[in-house]
């Protein structure tokens, strides 16, 4: 059990990171990644929603929907939970940290439609893990994109102070940035966890 455990974890951090190996939750991704202090909060955010989530789908989809054989309707009811759950992180963050809150912006209420949320739930169900293992599966997962999202935000500050062609300006010097460092993670698929 411990050693499963351990590997869902490793494996949602750096084998199968959202980001850079599933290509999930691209949108708040380069978008809230221009500074660290805001790629932190998205990225604690996003551990928040995908972990609690994670949780509370499992008891959904175990409780209610397979004993009455609505699995159809899985994905509506994924995002339901974490539409609610988002707009719970959204009135928190506004009364909490305004300045966090007007930061994230337009990206903050994108967690609903974030894939990685919803791909973590669906991906629980799919590998059928049982209740610990789908909550670590969010959490770590949230974490993978939270420690994505911050290595990006440092890269992109240290980018902007960089000399490179005026045709990479803007977009295109941020996505060669985004493949480089999805290249180096590229490097963990090959790792073995436990033999």
């Amino acid at each position: 059990m411990l050693t499963n455990i351990i590997s869902i974890s490793l494996g949602a951090i750096l084998i199968n990171n959202f980001i850079f190996s599933q290509f999930l939750g691209c949108c708040p991704f380069l978008g809230c990644s221009s500074k660290v202090d805001t790629a932190t909060g998205m990225g604690l955010a996003v551990v928040f929603v995908m972990g609690l989530a994670s949780a509370i789908c499992w008891v959904i989809d175990q409780f209610i929907l397979v004993p009455l054989g609505l699995e159809f309707l899985q994905t509506l009811a994924f995002i339901l939970v974490i539409a609610s759950l988002v707009q719970f992180v959204e009135m928190f963050l506004k009364k909490s940290v305004p300045s966090l809150y007007s930061a994230l912006g337009i990206y903050l209420p994108l967690i609903t439609t974030n894939c990685a949320v919803l791909g973590v739930v669906l991906l629980n169900v799919q590998n059928d893990y049982n209740f610990i293992e789908s909550v670590v599966y969010g959490v770590t997962g949230g974490l993978g994109f939270m420690l994505a999202i911050v290595l990006f935000a440092s890269v992109r500050e240290r980018v902007q102070f960089s000399e490179y062609p005026e045709c990479f300006e803007g977009f295109p010097i941020c996505l060669v940035s985004a493949g480089l460092v999805a290249l180096a993670f590229m490097g963990f698929s090959g790792m073995q966890i436990f033999a």
